[in-house]
């Protein structure tokens, strides 16, 4: 039975896809359209293996009466005479490391006060500030000051008031002060690369097993399928309580082994593309990629995003590699989340990778256009500020490389089509569909790809090159990312791809944060600049191409004004310019009147007193400059 007879026949169009759970009885309904026969594997008073019946839509049914919260189960299908076991792939609890399904009260699993309430949000794209965080990261390190039961897991989340041997401010509570809008957790579903009994495994989870039960390892108790759910749902209301909304890292794209995958032991040759000559597609380089452009692949992906959306009132997705997956897919995702509610927001990595998917039907940069309200993150910007992610030595405008000056100005546009040939490279999107980055958890941190390519340089010059770097980030047009640690020169030593390397090299080193105190503080002060002044969150591509205008400037200069009036800003005119050059750069202003200074080099988000009129303005080295009037 081949993919397309199924699609064009044995789908399901139900919502009871899994173990439907009351206290007086549990259904089964199991997906498995070319399966002779599928059974039950039941551990309840022993094992027991019963018999499910065929039903509509290619799927198996089985009702069992009683209370059977906290049983385990496991699924069993004939496929041409061949018996396979697996989990069920619509499981939404786990005993330690996926050893077997388990039917759940998600009732249970709630904290006290669990409420669907999300902090404010806009919904808009550009009103957002990104921070990237990896679980353990955050409170793993001893000096830390997190307690040791919390530290690592999904508790530290929720944990107020802690601070480091030596006093300074650990965990959430700088983040939050920091004023970013969402915290997006790197993968937090359960994945297969660690052992979740070891307190020493490390990875960061782009290899999901389950896709719709929690991480494991998170949990101070993995052992019990309940802790891990309720823990948590605990983080993510915390978070809520602190103003911050949540965004999951999710990853459809792939699995961790295809060919034990429930997804194959279930419904064999259909979950995963494959080459004319029949092995596995590989565009992932993780050995397979999902064939999200079939039915009930697609059905599965808007499932499970809309189960974690409702169930653990998550306020986004993070989609990795998502040029992998197809355009309507991610269009029904959007919809699908929408209808729960709008505010939830999509950004993704649309890098062009897919082999067998056609080109029109790819979720990546140069079909940006066809997917509306999805955010693709800009790597144009992120090579052009500080070299080419692939070569550590290689240079970016900041580092004096003005040939790549082009793709600065693209992002600061937000990536629309602004014209002077500048922008339009994903053809007819809004600025909320570029997210403007330098740093993310692939790849050198900003701190280390800047001590690589400019191996002679110190660290004060260092943090003024991070300074600029990130002032281009979050004075931009577009959405704003940061990765955890970037605003004390988090360092992984040189790691690139830190994705086993355990707590030496990724743990954040939260003493850092007083040794560049300063420099935390200016992002502290960009982001409340930003946050306060419209004018630097145009939500669509007219009123970019209306409201800046770019500056005649040395190669070395970046300067722009945007009009406060047009964009209902309580300032009239802005003027931004960034200096790359290693000394101080004279710029002339677009007005002589008075200017105040909302930004300099050393200090962003405090407010100068309007000047005497001037016709022009010295900008330091390698620094930023913010005027207003």
């Amino acid at each position: 039975m081949t993919p397309a007879d199924i699609d064009g026949r044995l789908t399901y169009d139900g919502d009871d896809l899994g173990a439907s759970y009351t206290p007086e009885a549990t259904q089964f309904r199991v997906w498995a359209p070319s399966a002779d026969a599928v059974d039950l594997v039941l551990w309840r008073d022993g094992v027991q293996t019963i018999p499910m019946l065929a039903d509509r839509g290619g799927t198996w049914l089985l009702r069992i009466e009683g209370d059977l919260h906290g049983t385990r189960y496991r699924v069993r299908a004939e496929v041409e005479g061949v018996w396979r076991e697996a989990l069920d792939p619509y499981a939404r609890a786990s005993t330690v490391n996926a050893g077997h399904s388990v039917v759940v009260d998600l009732r249970r699993t709630d904290p006290e006060r669990w409420t669907p309430a999300r902090p404010d949000f806009s919904g808009e794209l550009v009103d957002a500030v990104f921070y990237e965080l990896h679980v353990r990261d955050l409170s793993i390190d001893p000096a830390s000051g997190i307690g040791e039961a919390h530290r690592g897991r999904f508790l530290a989340l929720t944990d107020h008031g802690t601070l480091t041997t030596s006093g300074n401010r650990s965990g959430i509570d700088p983040i939050r002060e920091l004023g970013v809008t969402h915290v997006q957790l790197m993968p937090v579903y359960d994945f297969g690369s660690v052992d979740e009994q070891d307190a020493l495994a490390y990875n960061w989870g782009y290899d999901p097993v389950q896709y719709n039960v929690p991480e494991g390892s998170y949990a101070t108790d993995p052992s019990d399928p309940l802790c891990r759910i309720r823990e948590f749902k605990q983080a993510v209301q915390s978070l809520h309580d602190d103003g911050l909304r949540v965004v999951m890292d999710v990853v459809y794209n792939h699995v961790f082994d295809a060919g034990t995958h429930a997804f194959e032991q279930l419904v064999p040759g259909y979950w995963f593309r494959r080459n004319p000559d029949g092995t596995l597609a590989n565009a992932t380089a993780c050995g397979n990629e999902v064939a999200s452009e079939r039915a009930m692949v697609r059905r599965y992906i808007v499932d499970s995003v809309t189960y974690w959306a409702r169930e653990y009132h998550i306020d986004g997705f993070r989609f990795d590699l998502m040029g992998i997956l197809d355009i309507e897919t991610m269009r029904a995702v959007r919809a699908a989340l929408d209808a729960i509610d709008p505010s939830i927001v999509m950004i993704g990595e649309g890098w062009q990778m897919a082999d067998v998917l056609p080109e029109a039907q790819r979720a990546d940069q140069p079909n940006a256009a066809l997917l509306p309200r999805i955010g693709q993150f800009n790597d144009l910007m992120r090579d052009g500020v500080k070299g080419s992610v692939w070569d550590h030595g290689a240079r970016g405008w900041i580092q004096g490389e003005t040939a790549a000056r082009p793709a600065v100005l693209d992002g600061i546009v937000g990536v629309v089509r602004f014209g002077e040939a500048i922008g339009g490279n994903w053809g007819e999107i809004e600025p909320g569909q570029a997210v403007n980055y330098v740093e993310a958890h692939d790849n050198l941190t900003l701190y280390d790809k800047l001590h690589a390519s400019l191996p002679d340089a110190g660290d004060a010059e260092l943090a003024r090159l991070s300074r600029l770097a990130t002032s281009i980030v979050l004075l931009s047009q577009g959405v704003p990312f940061l990765h955890a640690g970037q605003e004390f020169l988090r360092t992984k030593h040189g790691d690139d791809n830190s994705y086993r390397s355990g707590d030496d090299v990724n743990a954040l080193r939260w003493e850092r944060r007083i040794t560049w105190f300063e420099l935390a503080e200016y992002v502290r002060g960009l982001i409340a600049l930003r946050r306060a002044h419209p004018a630097f969150r145009m939500r669509d591509a007219d009123a970019v191409r209306r409201n800046l205008r770019f500056l005649d400037t040395a190669p070395e200069v970046i300067a722009y004004t945007l009009d406060g009036v047009a964009c209902r800003d309580i300032w009239t005119e802005i003027v931004v310019v960034h200096n790359a050059a290693r000394h101080a750069q004279q710029v002339a202003l677009p007005t002589r009147s008075p200017w105040g200074v909302a930004v300099d080099d050393w200090r962003a988000g405090f407010i100068v007193p309007m000047r005497e009129p001037v016709a022009s303005v010295e900008v330091a080295e390698q620094s930023t400059m913010v005027l207003y009037r």
